[in-house]
């Protein structure tokens, strides 16, 4: 596959989950300068990693939740937070995920993303209950 092929794949992936104004707003904020690094992330992280099958989108979007968190990502947290929701995941899922971050990486590594978890699941128990909202 070619790389015009993958990141035409990639940005369709990353509108699935985040949704077009967001991915849009977030491929424009570094103007010119960001297109090159806006290409590798559409082309390589979303077109060729996330397509992979080895792991579910639910579980591949816990991945990343857990990774941003320990390593205090908190803007990035956030991002993939609506792309678990979008994914499937649980406000369980989430929660358990923060719990191991706070015991294996520290409880401030776990704060504000428990936080902004709360703000994007908020008092719904499942991913689809909050779709519905």
């Amino acid at each position: 596959m070619d790389t015009g092929d993958l990141y035409a794949r990639g940005l369709r992936r990353r509108k699935k989950m985040f949704g077009d104004a967001d991915v849009d707003k977030r491929m424009a904020a570094a103007g010119e300068f960001g297109a090159p690094l806006q290409n590798v992330i559409n082309a390589y992280v979303y077109g060729d990693v996330w397509e992979r099958t080895g792991l579910s989108d639910n579980m591949r979007s816990l991945v990343m939740l857990g990774i941003t968190a320990a390593s205090n990502r908190p803007a990035e947290f956030a991002v993939h937070a609506k792309g678990a929701l979008a994914n499937g995941c649980t406000r369980e899922q989430v929660q358990d995920v923060l719990l191991l971050v706070a015991m294996y990486c520290g409880v401030p590594a776990a704060i504000e993303t428990n936080r902004i978890a709360a703000e994007i699941f908020g008092a719904n128990p499942t991913a689809a209950d909050a779709a519905k909202s």
